[in-house]
Parts: structure tokens; sequence; C-alpha cells
């Protein structure tokens, strides 16, 4: 079973095309019509979708806290900076992540990347 991802609105196209074209599963906030809402939503609705939240986006790194203070489960949020991991980078360590990973495994944490 391999893991599906919820790509927030900031994540460069370029790691959404180089993951598909090596058959992981996304979705994109704007694909799925959530553009411009607001980070728990877009939690919120990754969870509904069963799938876990790659973002770019440290905001969603405070919603995340936020979720895991408050005991709100989500099924996981991979990190990473758009200044310190390469596209090439994110793409190879999402596809290890989504092929090789568990969900147990990042069931309500953040997992920073690189790996």
């Amino acid at each position: 079973m391999s893991l599906s991802f919820y790509m927030d609105e900031n994540v460069h196209g370029a790691i959404t095309t180089g993951l598909r074209l090596r058959g992981v599963d996304i979705i994109t906030v704007q694909e799925d019509g959530f553009s411009g809402m607001a980070d728990d939503l877009v939690l919120k609705r990754a969870t509904e979708l069963g799938r876990i939240v790659f973002s770019q986006d440290r905001d969603l790194l405070v919603e995340a806290k936020l979720c895991q203070r408050q005991g709100i489960s989500f099924l996981g949020v991979v990190y990473g900076h758009q200044l310190l991991v390469q596209i090439g980078d994110c793409v190879r360590d999402l596809e290890l992540i989504a092929k090789l990973g568990k969900p147990r495994e990042f069931a309500n944490r953040v997992q920073f990347l690189p790996l």
C-alpha cells in the first residue's frame, strides 16, 4: 500500500510533476478547489481524503503543531523548506515516503525534508 499526498498550494509544480511521473498519487489544493483556504481547512481536507499534506509553507507547521497540542488527528505533514531542499531532493524523498512509508509512521506528525 502506498501513501498519497495532498499538495499545498505553494508547492513548486515541478515537484508535483516529478512525483506523478514516478507513479505517486497526488492531488493538489488547486485541483481540489481549495486554493486560498486557511491552513486548518487544508489539513482537515487532506485528512478527509486520506492523504498526507506536503507543504513548503511554514504557516502549515504552526497549524500542525496546534492540532498536536489540541489532540486533533491528522494523517501527517511533510515539510520541505523552499530554500533548503532542492526540487530533485523533494521528489526523491517524497517518492520514498509514498512507496515505503506506513500510515502509522506519519499520523499526527511532521516529517522534515531532506530525509
